[in-house]
């Protein structure tokens, strides 16, 4: 029963996790920059969630807003921050999206107070008994469900409609796919909002299971999303879903049985470490 319950633990935590590292993954793919920033809309998605189910009573309306806006909000971020330097080397973008994390953290503590924001009355705290013993949270059911739902209208996006084909064919080769009449920009701009979405999603999640957003709750998650595009593979989507859900097992099961010798958030480096000395390249090693 214990290893059952430690499993789905990780599960909803690495759902989690593939939400916010999704976005650092289709940034890099498409434009090779390490986009730290992410970490900051997956904050704001945070306090539009509790925000919004605070003022009107629906978490639904909540969770659309918070994708819708911060996703908006990722273009603007991408128009802004990273168009102008698209030309410069890429430890210029880096230290940009760096500044960027650093400035939007200070924002979030002036504009909503450095104690945090919390539900009035945290939507979705009841639970279901599956059998004998055992209890999911309604919650951490919404967490996997949402997060299946959203990587399989990805897949399907990426797969099966013409924008993908385009998406696609700009990841692999930006001048032929310019040739033959790809909007590069409109793909860029597309990018940027689903990949700001999801981290706003992931970020409402994550307030929702903590009843708690604050200012600087990006910053684990943004450590830990790098952690894991580079365990899946930089720019591998499947390496990115792969690395997310071992990594939440794995802590999962770590805070159990190695949570003497290391701290929760240090597994994940561990893990990493581990991983590149067997395989440099990562789990999926480029692999889209």
């Amino acid at each position: 029963m214990l290893y059952l319950e430690l499993f789905i633990q990780g599960l909803v935590q690495g759902s989690i996790y593939a939400l916010i590292a999704l976005g650092l993954t289709l940034v890099y793919g498409l434009l090779r920059i390490l986009h730290v920033a992410h970490a900051a809309l997956f904050t704001l998605g945070g306090y539009i969630g509790v925000i919004v189910t605070n003022a009107t009573g629906s978490f639904t309306l909540a969770m659309v807003v918070a994708m819708l806006v911060v996703g908006l909000a990722g273009m603007l971020m991408y128009k802004l921050a990273y168009e102008p330097l698209l030309s410069q080397p890429p430890y210029v973008s880096l230290i940009a999206s760096i500044a960027l994390f650093i400035a939007s953290e200070e924002i979030f503590r002036i504009a909503f107070g450095p104690y945090g924001l919390s539900y009035q009355t945290a939507p979705l705290q009841g639970h279901i008994e599956l059998f004998s013993g055992f209890y999911l949270k309604y919650a951490e059911i919404l967490v996997m469900g949402l997060s299946t739902i959203l990587m399989i209208a990805l897949a399907w996006l990426s797969m099966q409609t013409r924008t993908g084909v385009a998406w696609r064919a700009t990841v692999t080769d930006p001048d032929m796919a310019r040739a033959f009449g790809v909007k590069i920009q409109n793909v860029r701009y597309l990018n940027f909002f689903i990949g700001s979405s999801f981290a706003a999603a992931a970020g409402v999640l994550v307030a929702l299971l903590n009843n708690l957003v604050e200012p600087t709750m990006g910053s684990v998650a943004s450590y830990k999303a790098l952690a894991i595009i580079v365990l899946g593979g930089l720019g591998s989507i499947r390496g990115t879903l792969i690395a997310s859900l071992l990594l939440g097992v794995l802590e999962s099961f770590g805070t159990i049985y190695i949570g003497h010798l290391l701290d929760r958030d240090a597994i994940a480096f561990a893990f990493l470490i581990l991983v590149l000395m067997i395989r440099p390249q990562g789990l999926m090693g480029g692999k889209l």
